[in-house]
């Protein structure tokens, strides 16, 4: 997918990048991080909050996850903006259903950066489509 797929209307950066735990490896004062089930790499997760205008509140702060093997950093901050714009490359979107029964979507991306201009965007895109 891409990333004006899950995000057309852009996202911020509202929290920081955290290291994601393994419930089944950690034990009782012992924090293991989780690891990829394909990849094997590391897994970080960052809160996003997604600018589509119809969202309800409850709806627009999404996690996703990073597989690195190193702690990613967030783009730099922007002047003026109260939050940090971020675009992510690699991604991909598997449904589950959530304890309540719902449909919830868990979003797993390969890379985190600045947004790109709206040139770039576009050109970026053609190569991906060629």
């Amino acid at each position: 997918m891409t990333f004006d797929m899950v995000f057309p209307h852009g996202c911020y950066v509202v929290g920081e990048v955290e290291q994601v735990k393994d419930f089944d490896a950690s034990t009782n004062g012992r924090f293991v991080q989780a690891r990829d089930k394909q990849t094997g790499e590391l897994v970080w997760q960052v809160a996003v909050m997604d600018a589509d205008p119809t969202l309800k509140p409850a709806q627009k702060t999404v996690a996703v996850k990073i597989l690195a093997p190193v702690q990613p950093a967030p783009p730099a901050p922007m002047a003026g903006l109260p939050f940090t714009p971020v675009e992510f490359d690699g991604i991909s979107v598997t449904p589950y259903v959530n304890q309540a029964g719902r449909l919830a979507y868990s979003i797993r991306v390969r890379e985190m950066r600045a947004p790109r201009t709206v040139g770039g965007r576009a050109a970026a895109q053609a190569k991906d489509a060629a």
